[in-house]
């Protein structure tokens, strides 16, 4: 029996979703140690196999099928753009996408104004200031501390993940728009749904009555 492979998303997703197998019985084979350097883990009783990698890598290897299925969070499958199936909102890890600003730059959403936007979600942004808003802008990808854009002049308005808005009060910005609601999904290849369809969906069902 071929081993099924699940791609977790490194940090508190991944002990999140750790936690949760053990819940249903399912003994992560030392991936949840804090300090072992190992790259794979496997439960070879239960023919599972885990690996961590960074949240944009995992529809990557959910899509090529070097994982089976892949716990990540939503604006992740949303931004990568892969073909996957997406099954089961696990319902931790919620947070928003949202268009963030100082009180002042409210007046750019509401006149449709040619603006820059910075953020670490180009897809993301772009489907929502092109197709909801109608609104043309110039994205500008940044990959640290996006609250910074505006305060230096850099970009008008960001798109980026707000969980409590503690970050953005602290830097004078507010949220001004919702773009999406986020949590951590899981995802599956979409040939491995096919030819492993029973054993997949048993774990499935599992975690969902375990949430």
């Amino acid at each position: 029996m071929r081993p099924i492979t699940i791609a977790l998303t490194k940090g508190r997703l991944a002990r999140k979703t750790l936690e949760l197998f053990r819940s249903i019985g399912i003994d992560p084979a030392g991936a949840d140690d804090p300090d072992t350097r190992k790259l794979i883990f496997e439960n070879e009783e239960l023919g599972l196999r885990f690996f961590l990698a960074k949240g944009p890598d995992v529809p990557t290897y959910v899509h090529y099928g070097a994982a089976d299925i892949g716990i990540v969070g939503r604006d992740t499958i949303i931004e990568e753009g892969k073909k996957l199936y997406e099954v089961l909102d696990l319902g931790y890890g919620r947070c928003r996408m949202c268009v963030c600003g100082p009180e002042s730059a409210r007046k750019y959403l509401e006149n449709g104004e040619m603006i820059r936007v910075a953020t670490k979600y180009p897809n993301i942004t772009r489907d929502y200031f092109m197709n909801k808003k109608h609104q043309t802008v110039e994205i500008i990808k940044l990959n640290g501390s996006i609250e910074l854009a505006p305060i230096v002049g850099l970009a008008e308005l960001i798109v980026d993940i707000v969980e409590t808005g503690s970050t953005l009060k602290e830097n004078g910005l507010k949220v001004l728009e919702e773009v999406l609601p986020l949590s951590a999904r899981v995802v599956v290849n979409q040939v491995s749904m096919k030819m492993e369809n029973e054993r997949i969906s048993d774990l499935i069902r599992r975690m969902k009555e375990a949430l």
